[in-house]
Formats: C-alpha cells, sequence, structure tokens
C-alpha cells in the first residue's frame, strides 16, 4: 500500500483529480436539489485552521440554475485568479454550511 503524497488537502473532493465544468455543474445541482443556498468564496493562502473565507458577493438567493453559480465562479476567478475559489451551500432551516468544496486552485498552489 502506498501513502498519497504530501500536499495540502482541502475540504470535500480534495482528493479527486481537478473537476471539469459539468462535474462540477452536477454537484450544484445536488445543492439546489436540496434547497441549499449556493455561495462563492475565495481565499489566496487557505490553511487548515481557516473557517473563514472571504465571500464572493452576497449568497446566490435566487439562482435557478448550476450556470449561473458558474459564471460567477468564473467572474472571481478572473478577479481573483490567485485564490483558491469554492462553492458553498448554506441551508436556510438549519442556518448552516452543509457543503463545500474546491472548484479552483491557483497555478502552483499553497505549499505548507
Amino acid at each position: 500500500m502506498k501513502t498519497t503524497p504530501k500536499e495540502p488537502r482541502y475540504e470535500t473532493l480534495s482528493y479527486l483529480p481537478p473537476l471539469t465544468d459539468q462535474q462540477i455543474g452536477k454537484q450544484i445541482q445536488y445543492m439546489l436539489d436540496q434547497g441549499f443556498i449556493p455561495a462563492v468564496e475565495f481565499q489566496e493562502s487557505p490553511k487548515p485552521e481557516d473557517h473563514h473565507w472571504t465571500l464572493w458577493k452576497l449568497p446566490l438567493f435566487e439562482v435557478n440554475s448550476p450556470q449561473e453559480v458558474l459564471n460567477e465562479v468564473r467572474e472571481c476567478r478572473s478577479e481573483y485568479s490567485n485564490s483558491y475559489i469554492r462553492v458553498v451551500g448554506f441551508d436556510n432551516i438549519r442556518q448552516c454550511q452543509m457543503i463545500s468544496f474546491i472548484v479552483y486552485k491557483p497555478e502552483g498552489g499553497v505549499r505548507y
């Protein structure tokens, strides 16, 4: 058995290869189907103990399709290309974050 290379891992799905836009869209559709409110967040150099990232605009309360969220991710990426970007799903009943996953890692990434 072989261990994985020593490199930082970030949240859900971080052990998989980078997701395609189609795969990200399916994850976002799952969020929407569950009634979660998506939001886009970014952080230049996240550390495992960082629980709070910078919110890109307001949560997307009125979003109806994954494509709308992907458009926001692209906008955020064009403005903050040196930052990690994640999509978060909030549950408005439980008042908490239910899911989050990285959708973009900058070239080179952060090493600890």
